[in-house]
């Protein structure tokens, strides 16, 4: 019996190991019916305001003057090379968008197919965390803004209740009421459910709308600059700056939602890239033009903590700018939520279709044309959040899945590169010419991850170094010792494969290392519980009718 019981084991760790190998040949759009199929109605002008929509919400307003309290003007140069990273992170989400411009699933799809099953499962559960606290979260700012604006008006202002902004806390803070935020996720559900055209419309107007109001805020403080405010430039030094660049990195995240709008794109495979470029080089632009105009009407210094923008517009006699600034906050933050409910609706709908998750989540709506359940799903996983949890406390363990997507997506390009030149040949004896690079790029990980600790626990400079000298190593072997293709297709390729992919690696792991300790412990805790939800179900369901199963490559040393 006891034999029978680890033979049972054995065959059953073994097949879990087999199916966690698995990865994916994306099916072409022909094979897809119209029933089964969402309907292509995007633009590429609704791309890039779906990207600008994602990225930019009230932290144009905040952030850029909570950073500049340390950086100074100098947080200029911050919002330049978070960009510039960010350029690096969307030219690698624009080749495989361009690559597979059939299918939805972003960074899911991409690493189901250069990887395998269980790295695509693992990525889809940290991103989704993060959409789902993260909705929840904005939701409830949402509500905060939106009741602050009904203050303006005399006959509501002081008496609206807590249960309605902030939130009104219950069993000694373990729960917080508030009322207005799912009522807001209801109302943007509903909006989703109608049809991609109804709730790009509805984005397209908010996005216009703080759009100008971004631009008016920069003409209007213009004119009241004064240049010796950007002097010294960087008082508190360039590690003040560099900080500061860690820091609004994630103004910028949301330019990814474009490449989950693949199947609903009319040209998806010249739009997406252009979508995701345009977009983010839209959101720079608007970034910086604040810094300038915030840091040039009042010294840093006197900067307030929680509305820089509006207290120094309002410190020059131009209250009425403060106004503005609250509605585009409001529209800011609608558009951030109407797009992160959207992009997570279009990850179940993969995850429902490749049988990873149930597949109610696959079905979609014969005459609207959504995926109405899972829609709906991820309406209402926000809505219980942000109804009775202070979602605000947990926003120090999010950008996990944010880092660790972006990170994935950087590798696969270069994992799909060696597999379109050589598949899986021989270098050595013993690994083939795929796992090398694999290898590299794992080095290059825990070397940015390395750096990162050292950098954050102000460590010797020669361990700093230590760990730039070893992904240097990895990337020149990965640059000198493989053989890259270019992109299938007449699509977009990106340039520098691989430094740049190995680039954006290395600074996103390194920002990983900046996070708080708990989301180091959320990454372990998540990823131990969805490869348990992932063998419990995901490897017996996965639909394996476009599925490939790898095998180890055989030595020729014998």
């Amino acid at each position: 019996m006891g034999g029978h019981e680890r033979l049972s084991s054995a065959t059953w760790f073994s097949h879990l190991c087999a199916s966690a190998r698995r990865s994916k040949s994306p099916a072409p759009p022909s094979s897809q019916t119209s029933g089964d199929s969402l309907v292509r109605r995007l633009g590429l002008f609704d791309l890039i305001l779906l990207g600008v929509g994602a990225s930019i919400g009230a932290g144009v307003f905040v952030v850029t003057g909570t950073v500049a309290r340390d950086a100074g003007p100098g947080v200029t140069i911050s919002f330049l090379l978070a960009g510039a990273s960010c350029v690096l992170n969307a030219l690698c989400y624009a080749e495989l968008a361009s690559r597979f411009p059939a299918v939805v699933g972003g960074a899911y799809m991409y690493s189901y197919s250069a990887f395998n099953e269980i790295t695509a499962f693992l990525v889809f559960v940290q991103l989704m965390l993060d959409y789902h606290i993260g909705a929840a979260s904005i939701s409830r700012s949402l509500a905060s803004y939106a009741v602050a604006l009904l203050d303006l008006f005399p006959a509501l202002s002081g008496s609206l209740p807590l249960w309605m902004g902030t939130g009104q806390d219950l069993f000694g803070g373990i729960l917080s009421l508030n009322l207005l935020a799912p009522i807001l996720l209801a109302l943007l559900t509903l909006v989703l459910c109608q049809g991609v055209r109804e709730s790009s419309a509805v984005n397209s107007v908010m996005t216009a709308t703080k759009v100008v109001i971004v631009l008016v805020v920069i003409c209007a403080g213009a004119f009241d600059i004064d240049v010796a405010n950007w002097s010294p430039f960087a008082p508190n030094g360039f590690k003040a700056v560099l900080t500061g660049a860690t820091v609004v990195f994630f103004s910028y995240v949301g330019f990814d939602a474009v490449a989950n709008s693949a199947e609903e794109s009319k040209n998806p495979q010249r739009d997406l890239p252009i979508g995701i470029m345009g977009s983010l080089l839209v959101c720079i632009s608007l970034y910086i033009g604040v810094c300038l105009v915030l840091t040039g009407m009042v010294p840093f210094s006197l900067l307030s903590e929680d509305a820089p923008l509006a207290e120094a517009f309002s410190s020059k006699g131009m209250k009425f700018v403060s106004v503005l600034i609250s509605i585009g906050a409001v529209a800011g933050l609608t558009t951030t939520l109407l797009v992160g409910l959207y992009v997570q609706s279009r990850l179940y709908l993969g995850l429902g279709r490749d049988g990873l998750l149930p597949s109610i989540f696959s079905r979609i709506h014969p005459t609207l044309h959504t995926p109405l359940h899972s829609q709906i799903w991820c309406g209402i996983v926000a809505g219980v959040l942000a109804g009775i949890f202070n979602v605000h406390s947990l926003s120090h363990i999010l950008s996990v899945g944010t880092l660790t997507g972006y990170s994935v997506v950087a590798a696969c390009v270069v994992a799909l590169r060696l597999n379109d030149k050589k598949e899986r040949e021989l270098s050595s004896g013993w690994t083939s010419s795929w796992e090398e690079g694999v290898i590299c790029l794992v080095i290059i990980a825990c070397s940015g991850f390395g750096a990162g600790v050292f950098y954050r626990f102000s460590a010797s400079i020669i361990f700093l170094l230590l760990s730039v000298g070893v992904a240097v190593i990895a990337a020149a072997v990965l640059h000198y010792r493989q053989a890259y293709a270019h992109s299938p297709g007449s699509g977009f390729c990106c340039p520098g494969v691989p430094i740049v992919p190995c680039v954006c690696i290395f600074f996103n792991i390194f920002l990983f290392a900046q996070l708080h300790y708990e989301a180091w412990i959320r990454f372990v805790v998540v990823s131990v519980l969805a490869t348990g939800v992932y063998a419990l179900y995901g490897q017996y369901h996965a639909n394996t009718s476009t599925l490939m199963y790898h095998r180890a490559p055989e030595s020729d040393s014998g």
